[in-house]
């Protein structure tokens, strides 16, 4: 979850109705989804279903985020980011103030840690790639993710899908990190500078798996580089990809697709990425014959109403011509 917002004008009650003071859409508020330094994040039920809400008192942040979220959405083959369905003010009557707010997609799923926990390691390589793989098409852009921890990733399917949940952080590359959280920042671990540049984004990843064995995140202690080689080597997921996260970790890589290339190589990625692969083409291949039943079955009924129309046809010429 994001950090307690202080904000108290962004702290609504459930089953508040915030109506938009310019496109007139309301939105009914459910339940808190997260609190943040910038605003809080529900979700609520709209006109057409479920969607997430963030508020806040900062305008110019709910543009940059807005700005962001489109640009992601010209980012074709990626899952970085929710879709945006509106932008608008509301006026809380109860404060006489008028905040800022968007809508955008809610994801439905369970964070990456709940995930793992649930099925095990075998899953983190698969969901890493994933999230490699959008992060290259992402920093192909000219943008990197800044603020990429597990809190901001939800799982999705089946087949199990990586979809990340706050863009707050997403940065345009060259300039300095906006967001962080220390625990996936090289810049707290003394290992790197807060530049928005691919390797920041390839060190928070490597952190993410880490986090992904050891769910209770610890703090520095001494020498960031030599803590984080002493966790590696203490849990044998991470000993054995020892060279993968040592790069990432350090800045050796200088592309997602580099450190995504270099993860194919272990046999549980490789395994449960075909996995995935086949269990994508079986719902696929089961949709289509379901509506090939479907079409089939319906032909079967027309051609037999069809035959039974016919022979009532023919059975009245004929008592017809008998009668006559």
């Amino acid at each position: 979850m994001m950090n307690i917002s202080m904000n108290k004008a962004c702290n609504v009650q459930l089953g508040t109705v915030i109506k938009g003071k310019w496109h007139q859409n309301s939105y009914k508020i459910l339940k808190a989804l997260g609190f943040g330094a910038t605003g809080a994040v529900y979700l609520a039920e709209s006109s057409s279903g479920l969607a997430a809400l963030k508020l806040s008192e900062n305008s110019m942040g709910v543009i940059s985020e807005v700005n962001v979220l489109k640009r992601l959405a010209k980012v074709q083959g990626t899952s970085l980011g929710p879709y945006l369905i509106d932008v608008d003010d509301w006026h809380n009557h109860a404060s006489g103030k008028v905040l800022p707010f968007y809508v955008m997609e809610y994801v439905k799923g369970e964070h990456l840690i709940t995930f793992i926990k649930k099925k095990g390691t075998v899953w983190i390589d698969v969901l890493i790639i994933q999230l490699l793989s959008n992060l290259e098409l992402l920093h192909q852009s000219g943008w990197v993710f800044g603020d990429l921890k597990p809190d901001n990733i939800i799982v999705t399917g089946p087949p199990p899908k990586i979809r990340c949940i706050d863009v707050g952080g997403t940065t345009i590359a060259g300039r300095s990190i906006k967001e962080f959280t220390e625990f996936f920042d090289r810049g707290y671990w003394e290992l790197g500078t807060r530049k928005a540049e691919p390797a920041y984004d390839l060190f928070a990843v490597a952190m993410i798996m880490i986090n992904a064995v050891f769910p209770k995140r610890f703090s520095k202690k001494g020498n960031g580089k030599e803590q984080l080689q002493q966790i590696i080597h203490s849990h044998p997921y991470l000993k054995e990809r020892k060279h993968v996260l040592t790069k990432a970790l350090f800045g050796s890589y200088s592309s997602a697709s580099a450190m995504k290339k270099d993860l194919l190589h272990f046999p549980s990625a490789a395994t449960q990425q075909k996995r995935a692969a086949v269990q994508t083409k079986k719902q696929s291949a089961a949709s289509r014959s379901s509506k090939h039943k479907r079409k089939k079955k319906g032909g079967g009924v027309l051609e037999t109403f069809v035959i039974v129309v016919f022979l009532a046809v023919l059975y009245s010429v004929y008592v017809f011509a008998y009668l006559l």
